[in-house]
């Protein structure tokens, strides 16, 4: 969170976008943004949105209001760049549903921790499937602008008068991709309303599994946490990240002694298979593959 406002910042002043931002995230988040960039006297190359998203109150400690009294309320006057946003509750299901276009839908979920925490749940839609050659051959259809109308899913009439639809000349349609974003947790079952096949879950595993008892007293979890949770999930891939500061990276200069996030990936590969368990790296990129077709 703390990241946010110096990001948007950073992809202006780099003129990196125009376009508008949309930012999710739990109520407060408005005021906060508000707040940290008017005091530091930013403004940004493009609009931007925040919807917050409504706690339940199971989310939030006993002692919530007792340790601070923050007003959360976005009553505080816009930044220049803001546009008005929206408050999304949840559904009967504890669900909320955040964004849905032609391409993709994103729900969210709650997860246990201190303060209120969701994890992101991104599905893509199924994609249309690959033009069969033989088929529009058969038909008298060369390649052209009407190969194009029919992956649209637009029918096309020959100069006979002969009309082609798409699921005529097309191969079956392709599951779209999940991805699984999960913020700090130390009970993250709720994912199993939505979480199911996902292609990639990115989890947080902050300390070893001998340390179980230390890492739930402050709302966090262990590999054996999150493999457990992804290998019941039939996840594709657990990438690892959230590590105390007590893991150097792999990548850092290792010294003798020195405790290094390879233990909490070989952790998590006892429940999981070597190929499953990725650990998030600063600047790392994860190729996810585009599925196969359903037959």
């Amino acid at each position: 969170m703390f990241g946010l406002p110096g990001l948007m910042c950073t992809i202006s002043q780099n003129n990196q976008r125009t376009d508008p931002v949309e930012v999710y995230g739990p109520v407060g988040l408005r005021k906060f943004l508000r707040v940290s960039l008017e005091l530091s006297r930013s403004l940004l190359g493009f609009s931007y949105t925040v919807h917050e998203l409504e706690c339940l109150t199971s989310q939030y400690p006993d002692d919530w209001n007792k340790r601070w009294k923050v007003d959360h309320s976005s009553s505080y006057q816009c930044h220049p760049n803001e546009k008005n946003g929206t408050t999304l509750k949840p559904d009967q299901n504890s669900i909320w549903n955040l964004f849905s276009d032609d391409k993709m839908q994103v729900s969210a979920i709650w997860l246990k921790h201190r303060i209120p925490s969701f994890g992101f749940i991104i599905q893509e839609k199924p994609l249309p499937g690959k033009l069969d050659p033989v088929k529009l051959k058969a038909r008298g259809l060369k390649p052209g602008p009407e190969y194009g109308k029919l992956k649209q899913g637009l029918c096309v009439t020959l100069p006979s008068g002969e009309v082609i639809k798409p699921e005529e000349v097309m191969g079956p349609p392709r599951p779209g991709r999940k991805v699984v974003i999960m913020g700090d947790s130390c009970d993250s079952s709720e994912l199993y309303k939505l979480g199911h096949d996902a292609d990639v879950l990115v989890h947080e595993a902050t300390l070893e599994n001998d340390l179980k008892d230390s890492a739930l007293e402050k709302g966090h979890s262990t590999p054996g946490m999150a493999s457990k949770l992804a290998s019941e999930l039939k996840v594709k891939q657990l990438v690892l990240t959230h590590f105390s500061q007590r893991y150097k990276p792999m990548s850092a200069d290792i010294k003798e002694g020195d405790e290094t996030v390879k233990k909490l990936r070989l952790e998590a590969m006892e429940i999981l298979r070597d190929d499953q368990v990725v650990v998030a790296d600063d600047f790392m990129s994860l190729n996810i593959p585009m599925k196969s077709a359903i037959s």
